[in-house]
């Protein structure tokens, strides 16, 4: 909403629309990526604050702290001032970052300030799960690679992303056969090949209970619209 900030610790897969716009009232948003070595660079500075402190959450909104709001404003600023970004973008970058670090809704951000936390595990986990999502998952593997016992990496993959393992691997299948359908060049046997799926019935069960209709409407659709 106005004046508010979602912080997204973990790379989620999640589907997102605007819900209120109109020409005289625009939706205006700022997407900053984050980068967890600026997060990581902070240690010191902030290593001593309880970051179990408060809900974390991977995904969290609030309200937009004066102090961030004036810094997300310099660095915008610094668009169309070539120079002076060169020097002063990065320090306002890693200014955002702390601000964020410290905000309300930054606890998860102030968990992946420590490499082996359950949070950076997890992170890590995510990340071999999207560059791996068309194979088999095999959980045990994951666990192992993070460290953990199946049951302790599932109740702390649960407890972060709010999804489970094979789930969050279903939906970035699903998700990216949809980019696929949407681009007209997959029929919806091809797409559901395409993103690991053996079974094009299941694949079209299970994105019809995704996405809320069958994957054939989808075929050369625009989705996303800039």
């Amino acid at each position: 909403g106005p004046g508010e900030s979602l912080i997204v610790s973990h790379d989620l897969p999640v589907v997102a629309r605007v819900t209120e716009a109109s020409p005289g009232s625009p939706y205006l948003a700022m997407v900053l990526t984050l980068d967890l070595g600026i997060v990581r660079s902070l240690y010191d500075q902030v290593g001593e604050a309880d970051a179990q402190i408060g809900r974390a959450s991977a995904l969290d909104v609030n309200k937009t702290g004066a102090a961030l709001v004036d810094a997300l404003g310099r660095y915008m600023a610094l668009a169309d001032q070539p120079i002076e970004a060169k020097v002063m973008a990065p320090l306002i970058r890693k200014e955002i970052h702390f601000r964020l670090l410290m905000a309300p809704h930054g606890a998860m951000l102030r968990n992946l300030l420590w490499r082996n936390s359950h949070a950076s595990r997890i992170s890590r986990a995510i990340g071999r799960i999207r560059r791996d999502f068309r194979l088999p998952l095999v959980v045990a593997e994951l666990a192992d690679a993070a460290g953990m016992s199946a049951s302790s990496f599932h109740q702390h993959f649960k407890a972060i992303t709010a999804t489970t393992p094979l789930q969050y691997q279903k939906d970035l299948r699903l998700m990216e056969a949809r980019r696929l359908l949407s681009g007209g060049s997959h029929s919806v046997s091809a797409a559901a090949f395409e993103v690991g799926y053996e079974s094009p019935t299941q694949f079209s069960r299970e994105y019809a209970r995704k996405f809320g209709a069958s994957p054939r409407r989808d075929v050369g659709k625009v989705l996303v619209a800039v």
